[in-house]
């Protein structure tokens, strides 16, 4: 064995666990992309499809699950945001694929192939020992080593011989966060992870950065179990109907009264002096949501960040729905779907209640009447709307108290990191282990739009 083949011995490889199925034996109505995607995860086995909003993950998620059930005459489990639970059932129903919801009346045997869905909160009840195969629809809840859902979700699966995870949000923010996707689908742990590509930044321990010269190899294992697409175009496939539509952020900037006892007033800097504007904001805000719902007869999206603020909307948007924390998992379920069924014209809630997964291309206007410093539920909820599927031009209205400018600014760097992730997963994924043959590409740096501002 020479110096080169010792390295390339040296190589942290992922092992494939799953089978080999005939591209011809998949669902006529996938895409080339989609056919590629499943048919690249039915062969690994253990895999993640992190796939953009509207590029068809569940129909995916539920093409892969059929053939599970079929090689192994066993059952398989999604695991789903509970608003999407009925949504995935009835896109089974569109595709010819029989869905079942997972309770206490209807559980599988262990030699049954069929398809459960389940929502993450009854994790705690089911025997998972079961299921042959596990998918984790929104499996961006796994980021978080420390929480304890992520926590049980890896170990009640440790031993599940077929795995999927698909998200459109991997971890925008942290390269890290991909090592629970990593230790979930059975690849290296999250510690493992940490000291073979990052390097501690300074004294803080929470500080780590990916090491420079580690990238390329960081990418390329990252790339041997996930295939990244943000659309088909960039792995060279067919992008015919993959075209988004215009999409423009509106600014509108609400005056804060300077009670800091400077000149200029302090810009927040913390989730405390967030808050503390938005109450001293809280009327104004309001005011200028009903404004902006009122001026069309279109649907609208009302996302707010406490229960004071959606209760206040109900009250001045009387034919509004708002749906929140509190409501019943029936209660939530029937208007989260009926809004996308133009059941009624506006929906009122917060990011973390339905900015995961939900269709809405029904709708193309929305008003954030608050928001924070987080991404990925800032992102999610813009494409509830904006994605793929979407016809007319999307209108997002931020209402930003005066020293909340930099919030925006906070979130346009998250994005530009997350789409910088992307790139490099998708450039990898071309050509490291993925589409071959395809023609060489310029992978450029992706450009933001400025917000216009508005009173």
């Amino acid at each position: 064995m020479d110096y080169k083949e010792f390295l390339k011995s040296k190589e942290i490889q992922f092992s494939h666990s799953g089978f080999e199925i005939s591209e011809l034996d998949l669902n006529p109505m996938l895409k080339d992309f989609q056919v590629y995607g499943v048919s690249t995860a039915l062969r690994k086995g253990k895999f993640a499809l992190f796939f953009d909003c509207g590029l068809g993950k569940t129909f995916c998620q539920l093409e892969w699950s059929r053939h599970v059930t079929r090689h192994t005459n066993a059952p398989v489990l999604i695991l789903a945001p509970l608003a999407i639970v009925q949504q995935t059932i009835d896109e089974g129903r569109k595709f010819g694929i029989d869905v079942y919801r997972y309770d206490s009346e209807c559980t599988p045997c262990i030699n049954e192939p069929d398809i459960f869905i389940c929502n993450y909160d009854q994790l705690k009840n089911i025997d998972t020992s079961v299921f042959a195969g596990i998918v984790l629809d929104e499996s961006s809840i796994l980021k978080g080593r420390d929480g304890k859902l992520s926590s049980s979700i890896i170990q009640s699966f440790r031993n599940t011989p077929y795995k999927l995870a698909c998200t459109a949000t991997p971890s925008p923010n942290d390269h890290m966060e991909l090592g629970q996707h990593s230790e979930f689908l059975g690849g290296m742990t999250y510690l493992e992870m940490l000291a073979m590509y990052f390097v501690h930044d300074g004294g803080q321990t929470s500080k780590w950065r990916l090491r420079k010269h580690a990238e390329d190899d960081f990418w390329k294992y990252v790339c041997t179990w996930s295939i990244a697409i943000d659309t088909p175009t960039t792995l060279g496939f067919d992008g015919t109907g993959y075209d988004l539509p215009e999409i423009e952020y509106i600014e509108h900037i609400i005056d804060v009264e300077n009670n800091t006892n400077t000149l200029f007033g302090d810009v927040a800097v913390s989730a405390t002096d967030l808050h503390k504007d938005l109450r001293r904001s809280f009327d104004a805000r309001i005011d200028k949501t009903v404004e902006l719902v009122n001026s069309n007869n279109e649907q609208w999206i009302v996302w707010a960040l406490s229960n004071q603020e959606t209760d206040t909307l109900k009250k001045v948007l009387p034919e509004a729905v708002n749906v929140q924390g509190s409501d019943t998992a029936e209660f939530k379920a029937k208007h989260l779907n009926g809004f996308a069924k133009n059941d009624f014209r506006t929906l009122i809630t917060k990011t973390s209640i339905a900015a995961m997964g939900m269709n809405y291309q029904n709708c193309h206007n929305i008003v954030f009447t608050s928001y924070d410093f987080k991404f990925e539920q800032f992102y999610q909820a813009v494409r509830r709307c904006y994605r793929f599927g979407q016809t007319e031009k999307v209108m997002v209205h931020l209402l930003i108290p005066s020293s909340q400018i930099n919030v925006r600014s906070t979130i346009l760097e998250k994005q530009a990191n997350h789409f910088n992730m992307i790139r490099q997963m998708a450039k990898y994924s071309a050509t490291n282990d993925y589409k071959r043959n395809k023609p060489e590409r310029e992978y450029k740096q992706a450009a933001i739009q400025l917000p216009k501002f508005a009173c």
